[in-house]
């Protein structure tokens, strides 16, 4: 038996490049043990390396009964260039991971219709959509990811192939690293 075999991932479907991320993201998320949540590759993501939604067939089903995809591309271009998840440090992709799983967190008490205008908001409403990472960046923070959400911006914003516009729009629409830092501090 591998280690992945030994670890228990209930109603997940992790892909065996991500695993050992997926599983430290998923250790800070109790809440999401029992709840069905497939990692998977898709193309064409635009705008981001990651996403998390709920499944389409799920959508009309009561809010505890919902089972969610957190769709991650194996490459992604930002502005002509191309990044690979081989290349994305580990503490940074528990970063995205654990990001993606605040999305979640803040889908999970969500009814039907609210799910839909969140949706519709989010895509029409830059206000509306800074407020929603912020979210999903605070419940990463409150569920001990503080160092991995800083490592994730860490990586973006200073990266140095990534334009200075795509860097602007991720410090408009995310937490600071020092607005982490400071939730973090107020964790202990």
């Amino acid at each position: 038996m591998n280690q992945k075999d030994s670890l228990e991932f209930n109603n997940k479907i992790v892909p065996d490049a991500i695993w050992r991320e997926a599983y430290v993201a998923l250790s800070h998320y109790p809440e999401l043990k029992n709840t069905p949540i497939e990692f998977r590759f898709k193309k064409n993501i635009k705008k981001s390396f990651m996403q998390a939604q709920p499944k389409v067939g799920d959508f009309l089903k009561s809010k505890g009964n919902r089972s969610y995809y957190v769709n991650m591309s194996e490459r992604f271009n930002i502005e002509g260039e191309e990044f690979d998840l081989t290349n994305v440090p580990s503490d940074v992709l528990i970063g995205w991971i654990g990001h993606e799983l605040g999305h979640i967190m803040d889908y999970k008490d969500r009814s039907a219709l609210g799910m839909f205008w969140f949706g519709i908001k989010y895509i029409t409403s830059k206000r509306y959509l800074k407020e929603a990472e912020r979210v999903a960046d605070t419940y990463a923070v409150n569920h001990g990811l503080g160092e991995y959400i800083i490592a994730t911006k860490d990586f973006i914003l200073n990266q140095s192939d990534l334009s200075e516009k795509y860097k602007n729009r991720i410090k408009s629409l995310y937490l600071s690293q020092e607005e982490i830092i400071d939730l973090v501090e107020e964790l202990k």
